[in-house]
């Protein structure tokens, strides 16, 4: 084979991967690769925290746990903006149109990031009367607003890589995809120490490290899907209109449905600060714990949905519901193992943190417990994806509003009366158990159903533009 031709072989835009083989492995493959890629993106986060913690003040800990949950609300949005990418950009490699695949990603890149600066700015703006909104004050909020203010200019850039790696992902490239996000991980796993500890920047030295980790993974995923991959055509003003409210339909509710859970943190913030700084320490190592150890969980819903969009643009629908089944097995699983890791290691964990006696506290109930009760927290996700990948974002919108909105507050304002800071870890806990189990019910009655529809005729489908 020539150069020539194997140039060409690598500029062919990709094709659909998933729509034979077995679904419990395309599952098994894309959520794992997902789960790492999300694990290390928001590791930048966790390891900043952990080497804020040897600075030995506690106070640091409870700024960067009120700073991290605004950010957590930001960076969310981008989730959703990916959401709706993965969704179209995998239908339209199902129906074969390889092309469309291509302007589709271009165009949901250019939404992602403009969205996504227009926020930044808001938040940047606001970010004192926000922090304080969310019970921060003292030292705690001088820190905060430092923090927001050196790290919120570059979420624009978590827009790009995260749509890259969305992207990847539609078309089945599971270890490009992981990439991306994995070396904002090991960029923040290499300045940070640097730049908290060894230079003494401290809490300005953490945001610094995430600028710096931020932009790696823009540059990476921007490469890999555009030159590397060839998945990116020619940004044109036509295509921006043609697809904006495609994108729009599923892109929107997908944003409103992610920024249900930062507004659930935020009221479990808001619950548990009236327990101490020490409590608030404890939640914010909680916070991104289960970010870290659960993001096989976090990575499903985007993980499975190129799998249902592929499958249902090629009127697969056996396969649609094999792919949602084996999700739910793969959430079993999953939590059970990462369940007992925590219940061995919440000590350690508490400890390596220095958090007073309340903070430890939290971190023990939350890891004894409320970690079990995450299979159901995957159950909501995987409904998740297949209400975005097949049309109906409204109903994983109100699946994830009913637990932050209408059952997170009651519960973690009710039980931590009662209980302290261990009833707000309670209370969210019983608000996922409620949340999952109804949504996997109403999930699969609607994958099951999906024969007696045509594909593309769906909300948002390219199809139908």
């Amino acid at each position: 084979m020539s150069s020539s031709e194997l140039t060409e072989m690598a500029d062919r835009p990709a094709q659909a991967k998933f729509l034979t083989g077995s679904t419990m492995r395309h599952v098994v493959v894309m959520t794992l690769t997902g789960s790492l890629g999300l694990s290390f993106l928001f590791l930048v986060d966790f390891l900043a925290l952990w080497w804020i913690s040897r600075l030995e003040n506690e106070v640091l800990i409870t700024a960067i746990g009120f700073a991290g949950t605004i950010q957590f609300f930001v960076m969310s949005v981008a989730v959703g903006m990916m959401i709706g990418a993965v969704a179209l950009v995998s239908r339209a490699l199902g129906m074969g149109d390889t092309e469309e695949a291509r302007r589709i990603a271009t165009s949901s890149m250019i939404y992602g990031a403009s969205f996504q600066t227009a926020l930044a700015i808001l938040v940047f703006i606001f970010r004192r009367e926000i922090l304080i909104w969310t019970g921060a004050e003292g030292a705690a909020l001088e820190v905060a607003v430092d923090f927001l203010g050196l790290s919120l200019p570059s979420l624009p850039l978590v827009a790009i890589g995260m749509c890259a790696s969305a992207v990847l992902r539609a078309a089945g490239e599971a270890w490009r995809s992981m990439m991306v996000t994995v070396s904002a991980g090991v960029v923040a796993l290499i300045v940070d120490p640097i730049l908290i500890v060894w230079m003494g920047y401290g809490v300005s030295g953490a945001a610094g490290a995430i600028v710096l980790s931020r932009l790696a993974m823009a540059v990476m995923g921007f490469y890999w899907v555009s030159h590397s991959r060839n998945l990116l055509a020619r940004p044109s003003l036509i295509d921006l209109r043609s697809f904006l409210l495609p994108f729009a339909a599923i892109a929107l509710p997908a944003v409103a449905t992610q920024v249900s859970t930062p507004f659930g943190n935020w009221i479990l913030v808001r619950a548990m600060a009236q327990h101490g700084d020490s409590a608030v320490a404890g939640l914010g190592v909680v916070m991104r714990l289960t970010i870290v150890c659960f993001g096989g969980i976090f990575a499903l819903s985007g993980a499975i949905g190129g799998i249902i969009g592929q499958n249902y643009g090629a009127k697969q629908y056996d396969r649609v519901a094999s792919a949602y089944t084996d999700a739910l097995k793969f959430c079993a699983i999953y939590t059970g193992v990462v369940w007992l890791l925590l219940i061995f290691s919440a000590d350690m964990v508490a400890s390596s943190f220095g958090l007073g006696e309340e903070g430890a506290h939290i971190v023990r109930v939350f890891s004894y417990y409320a970690a079990g009760t995450f299979v159901f927290t995957g159950a909501l996700f995987v409904s998740n994806a297949a209400f975005n990948n097949l049309g109906r974002p409204l109903y994983a919108t109100a699946a994830n509003w009913s637990r932050d909105a209408i059952l997170m507050a009651p519960l973690a304002f009710g039980l931590g009366g009662i209980y302290a800071g261990g009833g707000v870890i309670t209370g969210q806990a019983l608000a996922n158990t409620l949340a999952g189990i109804m949504a996997a019910w109403v999930g699969w009655r609607f994958v099951r159903r999906l024969g007696g529809r045509p594909a593309g005729v769906l909300d948002g489908s390219p199809a139908s533009t």
